[in-house]
């Protein structure tokens, strides 16, 4: 059974750093790209970065609203995928989700019609 599972959102001031992580299982995480996203109530779901999908090519792309403060990772042997969240500012407040692509030795996207498991998300607030 695929599973991913977020965690590490918590609420942190503005210029302060998190590290979020995303517990898979059911499937091989370097075989699928993973992603991850971000939502406001009320907006729709914004693609963050994700890693590809494609084994041993850990090649990741970043939306330009996170480029050089993100830095997305993926931990093969803990089945682990990672955010890393430098800089944070108060307009990176949401709940973030990390998820997988359909189809295993997809490259990825930031677009989340083509990623079909989901966590329930972790909530991050940046606030001072």
């Amino acid at each position: 059974q695929v599973q991913l599972v977020e965690s590490g959102g918590d609420l942190v001031h503005p210029g302060g750093s998190l590290r979020l992580s995303c517990e898979t299982s059911g499937f091989t995480v370097d075989e699928y790209a993973i992603g991850w996203f971000r939502q406001v109530s009320g907006k729709e779901r914004e693609g963050l970065a994700f890693i590809s999908g494609r084994g041993r090519d850990d090649s990741t792309t970043y939306a330009d609203s996170v480029k050089g403060r993100f830095i997305i990772s993926r931990d093969k042997a803990k089945k682990m995928v990672y955010l890393q969240m430098n800089s944070l500012k108060p307009e990176d407040t949401a709940t973030y989700y990390c998820a997988r692509g359909w189809a295993r030795g997809w490259f990825g996207s930031l677009a989340e019609a083509r990623y079909g498991y989901w966590g329930r998300g972790t909530q991050v607030t940046v606030s001072s």
